[in-house]
């Protein structure tokens, strides 16, 4: 039965069609926000997979450039492997959607949302994660909704709800925010140094917008909902528990998981394996499950030293941050690199530079954003943890860490006007125990400004974890978390900023969601600890940007001319500027509105190539001094090239004092010359002297 709802959602009409289309889904909604459409879809399996000891959830966003009007580039002329964006966007669902779903829940489940039109004014991200909502809610598909998703953004210091794609891309602040009707589950903020305070009322601003989206979900369950279906619970037995505990007994467990060596704890618990193993040869059906059930042993293990009694795995206090050190130019010939540690986590970071032809071109649904001038990638070999496994290129996890690191940054580089440089950041991880994506922040941001590269200000980052209890206020908030931390706890609240304010948060959590004190108390924790890592750490290495950039990098030389002569500088089919190159072996880029950017390494042939510019875009005139070269020769004068593409006569009157009676005589082709203008002949060409050059250098 089809039916439609709607509702006044931040100045626009927000209609959800059920039952119009995609009826053989588990659930459905044709979402609609202006005239931006997305089909969003949710689907899950008959069955639990086998064999498996996680939720198979996979989420999909799909971009179609019919959209948007365009047909996608390439041979193929279709859209292909997801773009960054989608990906991005992706993980944004899946964050606060997945820990709402059955903990016991092994079915695989599908939450597709299909881009089919943008209204510029109304961001199909927005209504991807909305809709993904909507139809798992209104699906038999178990799941404790419903959740809802507001994005804000900030012009001139006012917040704006649900902005359009130019103030998303233009504005201040990028928050997106997803709540449940009782608290916040998820923020992903990219923002220009907002103050602590400033970024907590956008968050609950966006918790109320949220509220009001989840009593119309409501109101769409209550009519169209479906029952949830039963499933196969895959938790662990509790009499297996038992027998686990009689076997290891909890005091040996906390030996075996509270060490700061990450190889000497999964040493620990190997050994346990081994013995547990060995226990329970004879029964297939706990040894199918024994490996969650030690990591819930574990789990359970160290939330309660945690919890009760305030003592963390590696001895650390609370507050503490682990071992923390920096330095620059560890790799040679690199044009920037900077290494940060931190306990068992270590990035390298190494900065390229590039002409602005460079940049990383952008084909997507968001017009407004064609080309990236700073690229941050982020690497995770299997090394870094111990494993062993074959590179198969950046993952969803690579490109999330990579983007967030990059994010931080982004408001703190310097202008195009101000550095013509692209600028690519590559962070290479060479350990990873908890929060690489932080470590990879700071030693980007080092990086940079070993480079040279005149950031505005520095930038650290952390990250906050959390171990909570049966109630509300049961909780320990536990600063800069490790990888035990982060796998057995209940957040990962990850926060960047400079001394004056956060410039990136990305928080995950695998409970229902987070009370304001909690919150309150992560960004103020964050906030500590990113300031000391600047002062104590990152500052010891390298205090402020290089006034010049290195010897290996190109060096770019910048002029302005006419945009009317852009025409004359490139030449037909580019034969002039082209010509430029061949000679000097520079790069040139030229702007629409006439900035020149030469780039090279040598700065003679990068001179010789912003002088050939000057000469072929001056308005010539009488007394100018030329060098050229004589390209050809007639019975009354010669022509002399005096820049690529330009050319002028020399009469024979004016190539020597004395009379001549053949330019041969005194010219002959590749010669060398040194001539001055005389304003153009009566057939409008550049006139030549080379007797009265004397005169005009007096």
């Amino acid at each position: 039965m089809y039916k439609s709802f709607s509702m006044e959602l931040a100045g626009r009409t927000l209609t959800v069609d059920v039952g119009r289309v995609g009826k053989q889904a588990n659930g459905c909604a044709f979402m609609h926000y202006g005239e931006t459409t997305v089909l969003s879809t949710a689907t899950a399996s008959d069955k639990p997979r086998d064999g498996i000891d996680f939720f198979p959830l996979s989420v999909e966003f799909e971009e179609k450039m019919y959209s948007v009007g365009k047909i996608p580039g390439g041979f193929n002329k279709r859209e292909g492997k997801a773009s960054e964006n989608a990906v991005l966007t992706a993980r944004v669902i899946d964050r606060p959607m997945r820990p709402l779903f059955p903990k016991d829940y092994r079915n695989d489940v599908t939450l597709n949302n299909m881009v089919m039109s943008v209204d510029p004014q109304c961001r199909p991200e927005l209504l991807a994660m909305l809709g993904a909502a909507v139809s798992t809610c209104i699906s038999d598909i178990p799941f404790d909704g419903p959740c809802a998703m507001t994005q804000v953004g900030m012009e001139n210091g006012e917040f704006i709800v649900n902005p359009s794609q130019a103030q998303w891309d233009n504005g201040d602040l990028m928050l997106t925010v997803a709540s449940t009707s009782e608290k916040v589950i998820m923020i992903e903020a990219g923002a220009n140094e907002i103050p602590e305070e400033k970024m907590l009322e956008a968050i609950y601003m966006a918790h109320d917008v949220n509220q009001t989206i989840i009593a119309f979900i409501n109101e769409i369950v209550s009519e169209v909902g479906r029952e949830k279906h039963t499933y196969t619970s895959c938790a662990i037995p509790e009499e297996m528990f038992e027998e686990i505990r009689r076997i290891v007994p909890p005091e040996e467990m906390e030996t075996a998981v509270f060490t700061d060596q990450k190889q000497v704890r999964e040493e620990n618990i190997r050994v346990i394996a081994e013995r547990l193993t060995e226990a329970f040869a004879e029964n297939e059906e706990w040894l199918s499950v024994l490996d969650e059930a030690i990591y819930q042993y574990q789990k359970k293990t160290v939330r309660k030293m945690i919890l009760k009694d305030h003592k963390r795995p590696d001895g650390r206090a609370i507050d503490e941050i682990r071992p923390l050190a920096a330095e620059v130019d560890l790799i040679p010939r690199v044009h920037g690199s900077a290494m940060f540690t931190r306990g068992q986590t270590q990035i390298c970071d190494v900065v390229t530079l590039a002409p602005l032809s460079e940049i990383q071109r952008v084909d997507g649904i968001d017009e407004n954003i064609t080309e990236k001038r700073y690229m941050h990638h982020y690497n995770f070999p299997s090394y870094s943890v111990g494993e062993t496994k074959p590179s198969r290129g950046p993952g969803r996890r690579e490109i999330g860490h990579g983007a967030l690191a990059e994010r931080a940054l982004i408001p703190m580089l310097p202008s195009v006007e101000e550095f013509p440089y692209a600028i690519r950041a590559v962070s290479e991880t060479f350990e990873s125990n908890g929060s690489t994506s932080m470590a990879s922040t700071c030693a980007s941001c080092m990086a940079l400004m070993a480079a040279g590269v005149p950031i505005k200000k520095m930038v650290a980052g952390i990250s906050c974890g959390l171990v909570t209890g049966d109630t509300d206020d049961d909780y320990l908030v536990l600063t800069d978390i490790q990888g035990l931390e982060d796998f057995f706890g209940d957040m990962d609240f990850k926060v960047t900023g400079t001394k004056e304010g956060i410039t990136a948060i990305q928080m995950d959590i695998k409970i229902h969601g987070l009370t304001r004190p909690i919150v309150e108390e992560a960004i103020a924790r964050t906030r500590e600890a990113r300031l000391f890592i600047m002062d104590e750490c990152m500052s010891k290495a390298i205090s402020e940007p290089r006034k010049e950039i290195s010897k290996y990098a190109p060096k770019i030389v910048q002029i302005q001319i006419d945009p009317a002569k852009i025409g004359d500088v490139v030449g037909q089919r580019g034969k002039t500027i082209n010509e430029i190159i061949d000679r000097t072996g520079v790069k040139i880029d030229i702007t629409d509105d006439g900035a020149v950017s030469v780039c090279g390494t040598d700065p003679a042939a990068m001179d010789q190539a912003v002088e050939m510019i000057k000469i072929i875009t001056t308005d010539f005139e009488e007394g100018q001094i030329f060098k050229g070269k004589i390209v050809s020769i007639k019975e009354f004068g010669a022509f002399v090239e005096f820049a690529p593409g330009k050319e002028g006569m020399i009469h024979i009157s004016k190539i020597s004092k004395e009379r001549i009676n053949r330019v041969e005589d005194v010219l002959t082709l590749g010669d060398k010359v040194t001539v001055v203008c005389l304003g153009k002949d009566k057939m409008g060409r550049i006139s030549f002297s080379m007797k009265d050059v004397a005169r005009y250098t007096k």
